[in-house]
């Protein structure tokens, strides 16, 4: 499943999508929107950001931890007027949700 992507603006996507790639689940050596635990991110007119995510199951270590920290670093991108990260678990994630390249990081490929 790709991420939804709704905005004009590709440079700030790209920015979000670039700071994404350097959090990770500490359970798991691939980085989350490669795991494919991003949802949707739309950025505003206005340049307001507002991800939803999921994780690999409700009971994850850092469900207290991690979406925080998300919305902490989506807030330090250059250019984001502002960011609101909201957690859901519909659809539940699953494996197949993550791209080629963590499937072969994870050695499922």
């Amino acid at each position: 499943m790709a991420a939804i992507i709704i905005s004009k603006n590709t440079e700030l996507v790209q920015k979000v999508i670039d700071m994404l790639k350097t959090c990770y689940d500490p359970e798991i050596p691939v980085d989350i929107w490669e795991l494919g635990l991003i949802y949707e991110i739309h950025v505003s007119e206005e340049n307001e950001v507002f991800m939803k995510m999921t994780l690999t199951s409700p009971s994850c270590p850092v469900a207290e931890t991690l979406p925080p920290e998300v919305e902490q670093k989506l807030r330090e991108i250059e250019g984001v007027k502002s960011a609101k990260l909201e957690l859901t678990f519909d659809p539940p994630w699953d494996k197949e949700m993550m791209s080629e390249v963590a499937q072969l990081e994870l050695g499922f490929m």
